[in-house]
């Protein structure tokens, strides 16, 4: 496992996007530097699922808005990061999004929310800031997504374009207009195989685990995920594990949005008034 790098200040506006106060202003939602206001308790991370973009968090920060700013990554090869390669290893992205993470400000907690891949990219984030930057998150919300250590031998990401679009009919949370739609389905199914080759190729590497609590979200009835499978996040860390289980597959958090922010709520009401502290080694 890699630790985190030097920051570099211009990482973040290529990394990360920041929504505008929605529910506030009643915008449809930009993603603009809005100043957040002094009591926002938490900046949570959010991390998307293969093939997913930093919009997908849109309606979650109308939720959360304004108790927690919520922050998004994008990942290179898709919309505005269309032009750049995509990065088909789980280390290498969680590396970028480190380095982008460093120059935030430190004046609240971080925690980490990443659903499908995202979890274990987020995992691998986590790692780095604790173990190479010194910075405890808050929390890490592993939402869809077994736990590290427990591999499947998975190949979607060798299947011809007509295979991948079934896999992304299968999990759902694909808008079915795309999927049937044979020029943008050319155009986003390169990131779509990127992504599922990185995730596909990860293995948990041993190491030290997180101290930091790990939240588990996931689906009752989620074709990529077993319940033991979820709770065996908690082997990765000292810290507390607790799992929530929700109607629905794969996706199922399309249609929890309300119980799930009432939970992240919660989870940072009652997480210490730390601040990140970014590179500082301390907490």
């Amino acid at each position: 496992m890699s630790t985190a790098t030097a920051p570099d200040p211009a990482a973040g506006a290529r990394w990360i996007r920041r929504f505008g106060a929605a529910r506030e202003a009643g915008d449809a939602g930009s993603t603009g530097n809005t100043r957040i206001g002094e009591d926002t308790r938490a900046r949570l991370l959010c991390l998307p699922h293969a093939g997913g973009a930093a919009g997908f968090y849109f309606p979650l920060h109308q939720v959360l808005a304004p108790d927690v700013e919520v922050l998004a990554v994008q990942y290179p090869g898709r919309q505005d990061r269309l032009r750049e390669p995509g990065i088909d290893d789980v280390g290498a992205l969680a590396d970028g999004i480190v380095a982008a993470l460093l120059p935030l400000p430190d004046d609240r907690p971080l925690a980490l929310f990443g659903h499908s891949m995202g979890a274990t990219v987020g995992y691998e984030v986590a790692r780095r800031l604790e173990h190479g930057a010194g910075v405890r998150p808050a929390a890490l919300f592993a939402s869809g997504r077994r736990a590290p250590s427990r591999h499947r031998e998975e190949w979607a990401h060798l299947k011809d374009d007509a295979g991948l679009a079934e896999e992304l009919l299968l999990l759902g949370g694909t808008d079915g207009e795309l999927l049937a739609d044979p020029g943008l389905l050319r155009m986003v199914l390169p990131a779509v195989r990127v992504d599922y080759r990185a995730i596909e190729t990860y293995r948990h590497r041993p190491g030290p685990e997180l101290g930091c609590p790990i939240v588990v979200l996931t689906g009752s009835d989620d074709p990529r995920v077993t319940l033991d499978e979820a709770a065996d996040w908690r082997r990765h860390t000292s810290g507390e594990h607790t799992v929530d289980v929700f109607p629905g597959g794969h996706f199922y958090l399309n249609d929890a949005l309300g119980e799930i922010g009432a939970l992240i709520r919660a989870r940072l009401a009652a997480a210490p008034r730390t601040a990140f502290r970014a590179g500082s080694g301390s907490r």
